[in-house]
């Protein structure tokens, strides 16, 4: 079985409280794209289950790999037998897309799928929640308002079709632990459901990302990036989630276009372009 995890971009993103367990409450908007990374999930050779991981570098040994937290998640509700895992990464890491939970989310839907356990989609998202906060929204796979931690999730018609979405992922990294250190916590000032219905080319000055104010000072890169993917035409450009990688909606629909003037503005950067996926 082969499955194809995406990565996920954050409309707006607003850190409105700290709670009393050292996590922060927030609201944003989950969107899925189609930066996807190539996860196959077959029945094991051996006796053990197996993780094999190529492509981009992962920082991590695979015990510790998200795939196999999801596995072990799910064996403890269902004795599943052992399987080999392929997992090929195109998202990068650490750029505030989602490639890790996605992978693990996805996981789950395949083994459900693959053992025919005929479990469902909320059932599958209560095991995904323990493994990450925002690991259930790539169980649902579409639009939603998130809360909480980022694990209230609450469906959202947004019509974004049509349109192309072109990412890129800087040289530059940014640790969870120093985006969280710079902001000040604040309820915003626009109500974000109300905003994302306005026309896209109104986004720019109604929608933002908290994590902008505190990372774009410590790593101008990135803030570079933001402003080029303006001077290319997008009708809207943020960072995504808490960084690295920033993202630009365009109105055009010439991919290929896209693509090579990404290439040529942004040398040596992990890109994508490609049509909004929607559910």
């Amino acid at each position: 079985m082969i499955l194809f995890p995406n990565a996920k971009i954050n409309i707006g993103l607003y850190i409105t409280s700290r709670r009393d367990d050292g996590y922060h409450n927030l609201e944003t908007l989950f969107f899925p794209v189609g930066w996807q990374d190539i996860l196959e999930i077959v029945p094991a050779k051996g006796t053990q289950t197996t993780l094999t991981v190529s492509g981009n570098a992962v920082e991590c040994p695979p015990e510790k790999n998200l795939v196999m937290k999801a596995y072990a998640a799910l064996n403890d509700v269902i004795p599943l037998p052992p399987v080999d895992i392929y997992l090929h990464k195109i998202i990068p890491d650490g750029a505030g897309l989602g490639g890790g939970s996605a992978d693990a989310a996805f996981t789950l839907k395949g083994l459900n799928e693959l053992f025919s356990l005929e479990m469902t989609d909320g059932q599958l998202a209560e095991i995904a929640a323990k493994i990450g906060a925002d690991c259930p929204f790539f169980i649902y796979n579409r639009p939603m308002l998130a809360k909480g931690i980022g694990n209230e999730f609450t469906p959202v018609d947004i019509d974004l079709s049509g349109k192309t979405i072109a990412i890129v992922k800087p040289h530059e990294s940014v640790s969870t632990r120093e985006a969280y250190s710079g902001v000040t916590p604040m309820i915003p000032e626009c109500d974000l459901t109300t905003a994302i219905s306005a026309d896209i080319k109104e986004w720019r000055g109604k929608i933002s990302n908290d994590f902008e104010k505190s990372i774009f000072p410590l790593h101008p890169a990135i803030q570079s990036v933001k402003e080029q993917l303006y001077a290319l035409g997008a009708d809207y450009a943020s960072m995504s989630g808490s960084g690295a990688a920033v993202y630009g909606i365009f109105q055009s629909d010439n991919y290929d276009r896209l693509s090579e003037q990404l290439a040529k503005t942004f040398p040596g950067c992990a890109t994508f372009s490609g049509k909004i996926l929607l559910s």
